[in-house]
């Protein structure tokens, strides 16, 4: 990965003060408190995503974030989302971050390796549309399923069947699936 951390520096021989210096010289770009990587080595839609395994390896793409990643969304966020599991301490001094603590018990259902980037995790696309109900922004949940429902292969059966990991969903889902098949 692309990404150097103060404790992956000093394994290969560096001292604080040398990356201090590739940071002022533009060599290194800080993206998080003691993370760092090369200028235009990593595609910028990732790169808080990378510095965030960098430190804590369960960190995944999530809600907006995660629906723009799946192109069920255009929007734009301002930040990425990427979650922790619950009680996880969240990383200092990541600035276009934004952190959210999803349960342990359910933390991993519908997280997936982005083919792309064999070392970061992002929620799957139907994982990603039963948190968007799940948490509130029905908007955005239903102009995401409505993309995803027109997408080619996409089983509204294996949507359920992530919805039913949250229980209060599966009513709202279904009810949206009816209308829109």
């Amino acid at each position: 990965m692309s990404v150097l951390t103060l404790e992956s520096a000093r394994a290969a021989g560096l001292r604080k003060d040398e990356v201090y210096r590739l940071v002022r010289s533009g060599e290194l770009e800080r993206i998080g408190r003691g993370v760092y990587i090369r200028p235009g080595e990593l595609d910028p839609a990732v790169a808080p995503l990378a510095g965030a395994a960098a430190v804590k390896p369960a960190a995944t793409l999530c809600l907006t974030s995660a629906l723009v990643y799946h192109e069920l969304s255009d929007e734009i966020p301002l930040a990425t989302d990427i979650a922790l599991p619950r009680g996880t301490r969240f990383p200092a001094g990541f600035e276009y971050v934004t952190w959210h603590a999803f349960g342990q018990e359910t933390f991993d259902v519908g997280r997936a390796v982005m083919p792309k980037h064999p070392d970061l995790h992002a929620y799957s696309a139907e994982r990603t549309i039963v948190d968007a109900f799940r948490t509130g922004h029905l908007d955005q949940a239903h102009e995401a399923l409505r993309r995803w429902v027109r997408g080619w292969g996409n089983s509204p059966s294996e949507l359920l069947r992530t919805a039913k990991h949250f229980p209060r969903t599966v009513a709202a889902i279904r009810q949206a699936l009816q209308v829109l098949l």
